[in-house]
């Protein structure tokens, strides 16, 4: 098989995914998502950590 005619096949394949993909999944609300900005902030984690020395 030619290098054009496996290309040709992946990209087909990379297409079908992925409009399966946009056809099957739910839409992202992007007003229920923090903004930018906000990365890192919030609630801190609860819990332990193996290295933690406390």
């Amino acid at each position: 098989m030619s290098f054009r005619f496996l290309s040709a096949v992946f990209w087909i394949a990379f297409a079908g995914f992925l409009a399966w993909d946009w056809a099957h999944s739910v839409p992202v609300n992007v007003r229920a998502e923090p903004p930018l900005i906000a990365v890192g902030s919030g609630v801190a984690p609860s819990g332990g950590h193996c290295a933690s020395t406390f």
